[in-house]
């Protein structure tokens, strides 16, 4: 078949071959390479726009940006449809879906012969971190969606560059994408072109592939993004000796001007992006940003942690974003971005849920509906997103950029835990710090009827994207400090914003209030901040942390600190059930942590 090729085709042999392999398969009308440039996403959005899949928003209220609405059942994660597909099952170990390779690659080749008949196969080069960093690695995601090239200009670097740095290598993670949707010709595309029979999210990770069919949407379509940043990268991370992890990266500066890098990992719903671009409440102190969601982290020459953001932008949760929650990210999307499955208002800008204090009279909602106040139903669908350039955050971090990465002080594990976890524990050791970082876990609240105090285990917030066996992932992360002086690793903290009183009220105000965490953790970096042991590891007292202008009771304040003995003794027995899981992969050393925090905590609440 003779099909269009635009673009400047790359010279290396090998990546030339696949495409071509690929483009037999799926046969599409025409292949496209990418170059990265600003002309060519101008022509991005506009092909969007032209073909119904999105809509201009109003120039003077959100310059150079659009609205997509999606199917309505194509807007999320597909959680059960995601496989990673390693040589054998005990290798993706029992949090992840299984497929034998073989399998999965026969299923998918008959669903992709064909596939994108009537389309165009684009070639996305991309770099997943600063173009050229050691840090970085290079992809290349093939896709019959604008949409999903649009979001990969702003998500990841993509382009000419990055080939020119690939060169001759093979070494380049391969990623397959197909909404499933031939055309013949003859019929009208679909505003949000999807398979609504079969999809599929499938991982590789022995040959470094990805294959993705069916669905349009954030995670399932960017392969960027979860599947190579995580799901692929964290098996690379742990046969190379680093991490690839689920985790912000902030810079806090102190009123002295020393500065420290944290990193910090949360589930979703636990304010992590709020973290990331905090506005510290405290005089002096400041926080930018490196990235608010995938930290890859590396051993620079002096022994120490250093990480790059490997993302280029944010595609953040809209719902609860907001002048209040989170004034920077609402900045950062002031221009040059793509709203998914948003409400519009009257003048041509976007809405959704918490975004003002008032809710819009009148509305069209993300299904194309006239919405009011009160009408039973949300206007913009609850993982309604924005994507954003990172450049465009007013506290982006100048050193986002560099190369080199940023070196790693302390670390942060956090859930939303109504009771039991204090506020802030430092680990007493690295081992101390892996135990309480493969425990995290939110609690089910009174709205799940029968299950109050449950807890939801997600360890390192990693539970739906580590690419193989958590139990060997937890053993990788034990390994760590054999890579170096243990007193060259990062502190360990496990936090959590979310602790309630008696009548049910948060007890911490929390958003630019955690600052005042971050200070005594940057001090406790430095050597210069008080704590006490526990049994649950070190914390502060009352007088630790700097209250100057807050209005908390001391009472709530010591609840907040408090060891709670007998709640941690009764969620021995979830944790005991969460590590059987892993079986004979379970490091020893994690059950041992667990019985010596038993001993510890009998000891005091005898």
């Amino acid at each position: 078949m003779n099909r269009t090729i635009s673009g400047v085709p790359a010279k290396n042999q090998a990546l030339v071959t696949w495409v071509e392999d690929m483009a037999t398969l799926c046969q599409p009308d025409a292949i496209h390479w990418c170059d990265g440039s600003p002309t060519e996403y101008a022509h991005l959005l506009r092909g969007m726009v032209h073909s119904g899949t999105a809509m201009w928003l109003d120039d003077q209220k959100r310059p150079n940006s659009v609205l997509v609405r999606s199917d309505p059942g194509d807007v999320a994660r597909v959680e059960d449809r995601t496989f990673i597909c390693s040589p054998t099952q005990d290798d993706a170990g029992p949090t992840n879906n299984w497929k034998a390779p073989d399998e999965m690659h026969g299923i998918l080749d008959g669903l992709y012969e064909g596939c994108m008949r009537g389309r165009t196969l684009y070639v996305i080069p991309y770099s997943m971190g600063p173009v050229g960093s050691p840090i970085a690695r290079i992809g290349i995601e093939l896709t019959d969606s604008l949409y999903v090239v649009a979001n990969m200009h702003t998500m990841t670097r993509v382009g000419t560059r990055v080939l020119d740095v690939m060169g001759q290598s093979t070494d380049f993670v391969r990623g397959l994408h197909s909404v499933g949707v031939p055309l013949t010709g003859t019929e009208a595309d679909a505003p949000w072109p999807c398979n609504p029979t079969h999809k599929y999210i499938t991982h590789f990770p022995a040959t470094r592939e990805i294959r993705s069919f069916g669905s349009g949407y954030g995670g399932n379509a960017l392969l960027g993004k979860k599947c190579h940043a995580l799901r692929i990268a964290s098996v690379q991370a742990r046969d190379e000796g680093w991490l690839a992890e689920h985790m912000l990266i902030l810079k806090l500066t102190s009123p002295e001007g020393t500065v420290k890098y944290i990193t910090g990992a949360f589930p979703s719903a636990c304010g992590k992006t709020n973290l990331a671009m905090l506005i510290p409440t405290i005089p002096g102190w400041k926080v930018e940003t490196i990235g608010d969601d995938i930290a890859w982290m590396k051993f620079g020459a002096d022994g120490r942690l250093w990480a790059i953001n490997p993302e280029a932008g944010f595609f953040g949760v809209a719902p609860g974003t907001s002048m209040k929650s989170n004034p920077n990210a609402l900045l950062s999307a002031a221009r040059n971005s793509i709203f998914t499955n948003c409400a519009m208002t009257l003048d041509g800008d976007v809405w959704w849920e918490q975004m003002t204090d008032e809710e819009p009279p009148v509305l069209t909602d993300w299904i194309r509906r006239p919405w009011r106040p009160g009408c039973g139903r949300p206007a913009a669908n609850p993982n309604a997103r924005f994507t954003t350039p990172a450049h465009q955050c007013p506290v982006i971090a100048p050193e986002w950029e560099d190369p080199r990465g940023v070196p790693i002080s302390a670390m942060l594990f956090g859930g939303r835990r109504p009771t039991v976890v204090p506020l802030v524990c430092e680990a007493f050791n690295w081992r101390h710090g892996v135990f309480l970082g493969s425990i995290m876990s939110s609690e089910t609240t009174a709205a799940a009827a029968g299950a109050v105090g449950q807890l939801r285990f997600d360890p390192f917030a990693m539970l739906p994207f580590c690419g193989y066996h958590m139990g060997d992932y937890f053993g990788h992360w034990l390994s760590m400090t054999g890579r170096t002086s243990p007193s060259m690793m990062p502190r360990l903290y496990y936090v959590n914003w979310f602790r309630k009183g008696d009548d049910g009220k948060f007890l911490w105000p929390g958003y630019g209030e955690n600052s005042r965490v971050l200070e005594w953790i940057f001090r406790r970096c430095d050597g210069t901040a008080d704590a006490v042991d526990t049994p649950i590891g070190r914390l502060p007292r009352p007088s630790d942390l700097n209250t100057e202008g807050l209005d908390l009771p001391r009472d709530a304040l010591v609840e907040l600190l408090r060891v709670d003995a007998s709640g941690w003794l009764a969620t021995v027995e979830q944790i005991e059930r969460h590590y059987a899981r892993f079986g004979s992969r379970l490091p020893t050393v994690l059950r041992e942590e667990l019985a010596a925090l038993v001993t510890r905590l009998r000891g005091v609440s005898r």
